[in-house]
């Protein structure tokens, strides 16, 4: 293997072995769910709690709701941007006949979750 080849060879595997920093968000299709604060399940459906700018409502939200093999996955996403001035949290609730879902079924959410989400 001649010098210059051995080279390239190493710049090449070098970019391979560089460490680049992650993605703010969920990579792909999931990008666009919204980053909930907290959600919590119970005998009337799933409640969400969002960060709000003040003008967060309920119709602002699409609910994505998938049933595959004895269990549900769902996805909430903002439909409008709050553009109030200020800040804090909503809680939103969703019934499980709103959901189309049955109280006992297991529901996976696929938003992110945790206190570093948010506006």
């Amino acid at each position: 293997m001649t010098r210059r080849l051995f080279l390239l060879a190493s710049f090449a595997l070098g970019g391979c072995a560089t460490v680049g920093v992650a993605p703010a968000g969920p990579p792909g299709p999931l990008a666009e769910l919204e980053p909930l604060l907290a959600v919590a399940s119970g005998r009337e459906g799933l409640t969400i709690r969002v960060a709000s700018r003040g003008c967060t409502a309920r119709p602002e939200f699409a609910v994505y709701v998938e049933r595959r093999a004895g269990a549900a996955t769902v996805a909430f996403g903002r439909r409008q941007v709050d553009v109030c001035k200020t800040p804090g949290e909503a809680e939103i609730a969703f019934s499980w006949a709103e959901l189309g879902l049955d109280p006992k079924t297991p529901v996976f959410v696929l938003n992110p979750v945790g206190r570093g989400a948010g506006l």
